[in-house]
């Protein structure tokens, strides 16, 4: 039998993680594929009990959840709080009208920006998680994935951030653009991304150019699947890092390894220096943070 205080529950757009989370740490985790894009909203309390009902004892269970889960299309929707804030505001979390009465369910709010316009969800609870190590971190964290997010924090609040869809556009243009012919496997060139940063950072007015210009050298002169795959990726990381709004000192590049290395990698090719933070328990460290606020909010 797995005796659990609580569980924490990391439900993005594609998978969904639980870990059940006892006195001295972690007891047990589970993990699926089924995200909120697959889901309607009378769905997920059947698949959150699918994977952590064995966890589940006779006593109400506290469940804390972070990420796509509290959006407009999720189980119910947490409304986002503006910055500046802290990332982990736990007067913001909503209850859930879960219909089994073994759980208690809280989702916690993302964060919004009114101008320029900017959301995220799920990102606050990683830098929650962050900044519960570093407390005194006061610069820029980066924070890599399909929206890249680039999040200014100061005295323990998130102060401002801006949204990249920098691994959006690198998927659709691999996968379903005139690219595909030219980028395919998974073969690196580390040279030609180096130069693609370079060059996408200088000059990000000639991206769309630069980008055909891929195809173009590989009809007349062969260029290589890893090397167009690494320029591809190097040009629009580069034009990223152009637009991207920096304070001073490093950048805390949070996220998994291999993208978090050619983020670090981009910013020290045009002069900055970064930190990879491991993502892997970034969010369950947040989602501690939650329950210490919450905990006494539980019957």
């Amino acid at each position: 039998m797995i005796s659990a205080d609580w569980i924490a529950v990391d439900w993005g757009t594609s998978s969904l993680r639980a870990w059940a989370v006892g006195k001295d740490g972690i007891v047990a985790e589970a993990s699926s594929s089924d995200g909120m894009s697959t889901l309607d909203r009378d769905g997920f309390e059947p698949v959150l009990l699918s994977l952590v009902g064995d966890w589940l004892g006779d006593a109400v269970t506290p469940v804390i959840a972070c990420g796509m889960v509290g959006a407009r299309q999720g189980w119910a929707e947490a409304p986002y709080v503006p910055v500046p804030c802290p990332p982990m505001v736990a007067d913001g979390c909503i209850t859930v009208a879960a219909g089994d009465p073994r759980i208690d369910v809280r989702i916690i709010p993302g964060l919004s920006q009114d101008a320029p316009a900017d959301v995220m969800r799920g990102e606050e609870t990683q830098i929650a998680g962050f900044l519960a190590s570093e407390p005194g971190f006061s610069w820029t964290i980066c924070l890599p994935g399909t929206h890249t997010k680039w999040v200014q924090v100061g005295a323990g609040r998130i102060t401002r951030f801006q949204t990249m869809m920098t691994g959006e556009l690198f998927a659709l243009l691999f996968r379903h653009s005139v690219l595909r012919h030219s980028v395919g496997g998974a073969a690196w060139d580390d040279d030609a991304f180096i130069a693609a940063v370079r060059d996408g950072n200088a000059n990000p007015d000639r991206l769309a150019g630069e980008l055909f210009a891929l195809r173009a050298e590989d009809l007349l002169h062969g260029l290589a699947p890893a090397s167009a795959r690494a320029r591809l990726s190097g040009l629009l990381i580069g034009a990223e890092l152009a637009a991207a709004s920096f304070d001073g000192g490093d950048v805390a590049v949070i996220g998994a390894a291999s993208l978090g290395q050619h983020y670090a990698t981009g910013l020290s090719v045009i002069g900055r220096k970064a930190r990879i933070i491991d993502g892997a328990g970034i969010t369950l460290a947040g989602l501690t943070q939650a329950w210490h606020a919450l905990e006494g909010t539980f019957a």
